[in-house]
């Protein structure tokens, strides 16, 4: 693989991470106010599940100081491309970077994650999820 694949790759993964963030964020204010529009599809089950999920893995994550899979692959990828991890590079590692990381204590983070998902638990318990139950089939018997 040559290293502008890595680079490219790296930049993708970083663009994942992004959106990851931008779904587990705004999905939020998307299910409450799509519950005060009638929007039925902000309380699908399997909608709400990945999203409770998502930031149940964040936040347990953060608690026990496992980083993020996407960070530790895009590293990896800047260090098989030879470049480095933050700080430099193109328009879209710069801007996405700027975004998505920022310095403080770990604790900081694990609390800010924690009373997050605390959050998304209280609009689960508000805005309960449509669970469809689907009937099994049976066969004719004729």
């Amino acid at each position: 693989m040559t290293t502008a694949s890595y680079q490219l790759l790296a930049d993708l993964v970083l663009l994942l991470h992004f959106a990851v963030v931008i779904f587990i964020v705004g999905a939020l204010p998307l299910i409450v106010a799509g519950n005060r529009a009638g929007w039925s599809w902000v309380n699908d089950g399997w909608f709400r599940a990945i999203h409770l999920a998502a930031i149940a893995v964040v936040a347990a994550s953060s608690w026990v100081g496992i980083e993020c899979p996407l960070t530790t692959l895009e590293r990896w990828l800047r260090r098989q491309a030879g470049s480095p991890s933050y700080g430099e590079g193109g328009f879209i590692q710069h801007w996405v970077t700027r975004l998505l990381f920022y310095e403080g204590p770990w604790w900081a983070f694990a609390v800010a994650y924690t009373l997050f998902a605390l959050l998304v638990v209280a609009v689960w318990i508000r805005y309960p999820p449509r669970i469809r139950v689907t009937p099994r089939r049976t066969k004719d018997r004729a």
